[in-house]
């Protein structure tokens, strides 16, 4: 059989959506990025720092997810697909490596990566579709405009240094956070329409999962590295059981059933593009957000069980409260839930109830590690408990 010339990525199929294993390889830059960010915010545990952390964080999340819509339209194992894969991953290591000095003296490495990989994919996938899809052609015009406008700014900050940088990177990021929001409108171009963000759902729910995957992977090796240079002693072996139960109930709670229901949502969804914008493209940095955070917070625990900073009390409480909050707000918009799920909105609820008497010192690190970790629990039991019975508006 001869297989199609055109570089689109197929619709319809049972294979269409399928994750290949390219794209898989190209992930692999983002276990690199996703550890260093982590050992970033644990080296520098402050209120800037953790502003610093969670732009670059943010960064990382959006300079990955546009490079999932560009393979959910393209199909990533055509020559000219994986060629500029392969590219972008030279790039997106030099973007990781940079990242724990990105606002001293890397900052224009950092920007310098950042800007290529936005800009030069927009720009070659503009180039291959411009014979297949006229509307998506536009698009992709759209966009490199303005991912030129946002490069100005990235590379600006990298000139600069301190505050003018976070200024300037901030811009940068808003101005990109903003872009899908407005369908990328330009002056004489128009904006984008939800039917040219036909997605192939199957793909985009796959592969956000395996960025979740990839978030709990190093949260498992930052615990297992952790412990394994530690003395033996049993609060070392508490706190090593805390996080992996952590890190288990965190999987649960997102794959579960969630994760499959707005699986099936977007694959049959009439308008697919609107749902990978705002559960997929925006809200899933939530998650990982909280993932990452949760395993700086293990570590800190396997190393401090005792006595816990008020740093170390705020990176042990977020984690859990970021995912929470992420997960709530996925299963609200990807299901009719008239509110997030209940056992969420009640886990965060314990989490806030719980902030003052941890912020008073009332537990050791240990003692509160393994407190956030049993609320945890208790969401995951309580929705597969709940949903056990039947579907319900909110579990």
């Amino acid at each position: 059989m001869t297989r199609s010339l055109s570089l689109l990525r197929g619709r319809g199929s049972h294979d269409s959506g399928k994750v290949g294993m390219v794209e898989l390889f190209f992930d692999l830059v983002f276990v690199f990025a996703v550890t260093q960010l982590s050992h970033s915010l644990l080296a520098n545990l402050t209120a800037l720092g953790a502003v610093h952390v969670g732009l670059l964080l943010v960064a990382v999340w959006w300079v990955w997810i546009f490079t999932s819509w560009v393979t959910n339209w393209l199909d990533p194992e055509r020559i000219p697909i994986r060629i500029g894969l392969f590219v972008l991953m030279v790039a997106g290591l030099l973007l990781s490596v940079s990242i724990p000095h990105a606002f001293t003296d890397r900052g224009l490495l950092f920007a310098g990566a950042f800007v290529f990989m936005q800009v030069a994919r927009s720009a070659f996938a503009m180039w291959l579709v411009r014979t297949e899809s006229p509307s998506l052609a536009r698009n992709f015009q759209r966009i490199l405009i303005w991912m030129l406008l946002s490069g100005v700014f990235w590379i600006a900050g990298g000139v600069l240094e301190g505050n003018l940088r976070l200024a300037c990177w901030a811009l940068a990021l808003a101005i990109e956070l903003v872009s899908p929001s407005l369908f990328f409108w330009v002056p004489g171009l128009g904006a984008s329409t939800l039917d040219d963000w036909n997605v192939e759902g199957n793909h985009m729910a796959e592969r956000c999962g395996l960025f979740v995957i990839i978030a709990l992977g190093e949260s498992l090796l930052v615990t297992g590295a952790t412990f394994a240079q530690l003395s033996w002693s049993i609060a070392g072996l508490a706190a090593f059981v805390v996080a992996v139960l952590g890190s288990i109930a965190m999987w649960w709670i997102y794959f579960d059933s969630g994760a499959e229901r707005a699986h099936e949502r977007i694959a049959h969804a009439s308008d697919p593009g609107r749902h990978a914008r705002l559960a997929y493209t925006y809200i899933h940095v939530l998650m990982i957000a909280g993932v990452i955070v949760s395993a700086v917070a293990d570590e800190l625990v396997l190393m401090h069980p005792g006595h816990a900073t008020n740093g170390a009390v705020i990176t042990i409480m977020a984690g859990p409260f970021l995912f929470l909050l992420g997960c709530a707000l996925f299963k609200w918009v990807m299901s009719d839930r008239p509110l997030p799920p209940f056992s969420h909105l009640g886990g965060m609820g314990l989490l806030l109830m719980l902030l003052p008497a941890a912020l008073a010192q009332v537990f050791s690190a240990l003692i509160l590690g393994a407190l956030t970790t049993l609320i945890l629990i208790i969401v995951a039991g309580w929705e597969a408990v709940s949903l056990s019975r039947g579907p319900l508006p909110n579990v």
